[in-house]
C-alpha cells in the first residue's frame, strides 16, 4: 500500500470514529436537552418558595411532579417519559435503535420525537467534520466540546426560549481559556477578551435601547452571554459577521415560519439557535468567509 492510500485509509478511519463518537455523545446530549430544563425550573421553584419563606413545597397550588424529586443527568436511567419503560442496551443504540423500533416505544408504542435521531445525527456529522478540518489535535477536542455545547443551546432555546447559565458560561471561560495558550485559533488573549466583552455589550445595549423605545424585551440574556462565549472563542472581528449571519438567517425563519402559519407572528423567537449556528460556521469557514468577502469587495 502506497504513501496516499495509507493516508486516504487513515482519514476515513478518522471519519468514521469521529462520527461514531459523535453519535454515542448526541446520545447523552438528548438526555441534557429534556432533562436540564426541568431540573432548573425545580430549583428556581424551590428558591421562589425559600425566598417567600413558603415550608411545605407542595402546598402550593402547582405540586411538583415526582418525577422531578430526584432528576438528574445521571439519574433515574433513561426511560419512557409515558409507560416510565426502562430503555435496554439494544433500544438505545444512536440511530439504530430508532430505526429497529420503527420511531415508537418499545412498551407501549407511543411514538419517539424524531428529535432524538436528528440530535445523534447531526452530532456525529459535526464532529466528523470538525476532526476533517482540524484534524488529531488539542485544538480539535476543544472545538467538539465548543460545538457539542451549541448544539445542546440551540435545542433548548428552541423548546424552551432558554439558554441556560450552566452551559452558556463554561462556554465562555472555556474559550477564553484556550485563547491563553497557542492552540492555533489565530485569536490572542486580548482579542479574546475584547470579543467577551464586546459581545456581551453590543446586545446587552441594543436591548435596553429596544426596551425603552418599544417598552418591550427584545431578547433575552442569555442571548447577551452567548454572543460573549462566541466572542471569546473567535474574537471581536468575529462578532459582526456571526451578528449578521445571524440576523439574516432569523430574519429569513421568521418570515418563512409566519408564511407557512407554522408560528404566530406575535410569538416570541428565540435568537440563541441562529447565533449558534452563526457561530459554527465561523468557526468552521471563517478564514474562508474572510478571504472572500476581502477579495470580492475589499480589493
Amino acid at each position: 500500500m502506497g504513501p496516499f492510500q495509507l493516508l486516504q485509509q487513515n482519514s476515513a478511519n478518522l471519519i468514521t470514529v469521529s462520527f461514531v463518537l459523535g453519535l454515542l455523545v448526541g446520545s447523552f446530549l438528548n438526555v441534557v436537552i429534556y432533562r436540564l430544563p426541568l431540573m432548573l425550573q425545580r430549583n428556581w421553584r424551590q428558591q421562589c418558595f425559600e425566598f417567600l419563606e413558603i415550608q411545605d413545597l407542595q402546598s402550593a397550588d402547582e405540586k411538583v411532579p415526582p418525577s422531578w424529586e430526584n432528576l438528574s443527568l445521571a439519574e433515574p436511567g433513561s426511560h419512557c417519559p409515558e409507560c416510565k419503560h426502562k430503555i435496554r442496551a439494544w433500544e438505545n443504540i444512536p440511530l439504530v435503535s430508532f430505526a429497529l423500533l420503527g420511531g415508537k416505544c418499545a412498551n407501549c408504542k407511543v411514538r419517539i420525537s424524531v428529535r432524538y435521531p436528528a440530535v445523534e445525527l447531526a452530532t456525529g456529522l459535526l464532529s466528523a467534520l470538525v476532526v476533517v478540518n482540524f484534524g488529531t489535535t488539542w485544538l480539535t477536542l476543544a472545538l467538539l466540546l465548543f460545538v457539542w455545547a451549541l448544539i445542546v443551546l440551540t435545542m433548548i432555546d428552541f423548546g424552551h426560549q432558554l439558554l441556560p447559565d450552566n452551559i452558556t458560561l463554561p462556554l465562555l471561560w472555556l474559550g477564553l481559556a484556550v485563547n491563553t495558550q497557542d492552540f492555533g485559533t489565530g485569536v490572542t488573549t486580548q482579542e479574546s477578551v475584547l470579543g467577551a466583552a464586546i459581545g456581551y455589550l453590543s446586545l446587552w445595549s441594543f436591548y435596553w435601547v429596544f426596551k425603552v423605545a418599544t417598552g418591550k424585551d427584545g431578547m433575552g440574556y442569555g442571548d447577551f452571554k452567548l454572543l460573549a462565549a462566541l466572542g471569546a472563542w473567535m474574537g471581536w472581528q468575529a462578532l459582526l459577521p456571526i451578528v449578521l449571519l445571524s440576523s439574516l438567517a432569523g430574519i429569513t425563519f421568521g418570515i418563512g415560519s409566519t408564511f407557512l402559519k407554522s408560528r404566530e407572528k406575535s410569538a416570541p423567537m428565540p435568537f440563541g439557535p441562529f447565533l449558534a449556528g452563526a457561530g459554527l460556521i465561523m468557526m468552521i469557514w471563517g478564514h474562508q468567509i474572510y478571504t472572500f468577502s476581502f477579495t470580492r469587495f475589499l480589493l
